[in-house]
Formats: structure tokens, C-alpha cells, sequence
């Protein structure tokens, strides 16, 4: 009786946690109330209290989710041989979510952006933390393709997904992710021929 309770109580908090990264990220953190997630979730706003006692727990816990959610996509990746088919592979998936990000941008970066603009400190650092993994993971490619300033090839090609993200969302045209993932995919090609002065993808 007591495991299937522990199990009844896993579930909800997962049910929570899922429901929390998908509203939070349709909504945005100001518009979006507990009693919204609850109804996502399909679990009584009431019990919410149980598992998140504030807002703020239930975005950490949907930051927990991006990573997660990061971490197994890297995780798929890392299985492909060679850095560069991981790197495009990466693109490919970000394209492949394009009506997603026509319609809401990037998950984490969208986050990033409104927690950064709060009084308040802390979730915005969170929200960093989780692009920080992004970085880091691009960033072991590069190094791994043997290219001079991984970090900042990281951070281009980082910020090139954030921006045609952005763009996708603002312009509500899923076409722009299409258009600039085939240029992020040629500048990748170009650094493997070792082109080192071919232009940055721009956004």
C-alpha cells in the first residue's frame, strides 16, 4: 500500500514537473498561474502545494526539465561517431522543432530572458546554468574537431539558435529555423574544411 502511494506521488510530481516546462514555456512565467499547471497536469491545485510551495519551485522544477530533456538529447547524440555529425545532428532537431519555436522560441532562452528582467535574483542564474550545459557540450565538439577558440565557436553557434529562434517566434514563420539551420549546417561544414575565416552565421 505504501509503494503504490510513493508511486501515486512520483507520478503526480513527474505529471507536475512536464506540465511546468510546457506551460511555463507556452505562457511565460508572469502570465502563468499554479492553478494552470495543476490543469495541465491533471492534478488538483491543492495537491500542488504538496510537491511546490511557490511558483518560483514549480520554474526551478521546469528548469530541471529542460536539462533533463537537454541531457538525453546530447546523450542520443554523443552515440553518432564523429563531432561534426553531432553538431549537425543537433541542428537538425533544433529545424525539426521549428513550429514549436515559430510559436514560442526557444524553451530556455525564453526563460533566461524574462527571469533575468525580475527584482528578485536567483532563477535567472538557474535558467544560465542550463544554457551553460549547451555551451559546454558544443564547446567539446569543436575542441574535439581540433578548431582554434572552441568557446567562442560555442557561443556562436549557440547564439545563432537563439536568434533564429527568436526571429521564428517574432515573425510567427517557421521557415526562418529551415532557412538558418542550412546556413548554421554550411558554416559547420566550412570550420571542418578548416576555413576558419568564413563568416559567422548570422541570425
Amino acid at each position: 500500500m505504501a509503494d503504490s502511494t510513493r508511486a501515486r506521488g512520483a507520478d503526480k510530481r513527474r505529471r507536475l514537473t512536464a506540465a511546468a516546462a510546457r506551460v511555463l514555456h507556452q505562457q511565460g512565467v508572469e502570465r502563468t498561474t499554479i492553478a494552470d499547471v495543476a490543469a495541465a497536469a491533471d492534478v488538483p491545485v491543492g495537491n500542488v502545494y504538496y510537491y511546490f510551495k511557490t511558483k518560483d519551485e514549480l520554474v526551478q522544477a521546469a528548469l530541471a526539465e529542460h536539462a533533463g530533456h537537454l541531457a538525453e538529447l546530447t546523450g542520443g547524440l554523443d552515440a553518432l561517431p564523429d563531432p561534426l555529425q553531432r553538431l549537425k545532428a543537433l541542428v537538425e532537431a533544433w529545424v525539426g522543432r521549428r513550429d514549436t519555436a515559430a510559436r514560442y522560441g526557444c524553451p530556455t532562452g525564453t526563460l533566461a530572458a524574462e527571469l533575468d528582467k525580475r527584482a528578485e535574483g536567483g532563477l535567472d542564474l538557474e535558467a544560465g546554468k542550463v544554457i551553460r550545459l549547451l555551451l559546454d557540450w558544443v564547446e567539446r565538439q569543436f575542441r574535439e574537431l581540433g578548431l582554434p577558440d572552441p568557446d567562442d565557436l560555442a557561443l556562436t553557434f549557440v547564439g545563432a539558435y537563439q536568434g533564429m529562434s527568436l526571429l521564428a517566434a517574432a515573425l510567427r514563420d517557421p521557415d526562418v529555423m529551415t532557412r538558418q539551420g542550412a546556413r548554421l549546417t554550411r558554416w559547420l561544414d566550412s570550420l571542418a574544411d578548416h576555413d576558419t575565416r568564413a563568416a559567422p552565421p548570422a541570425p
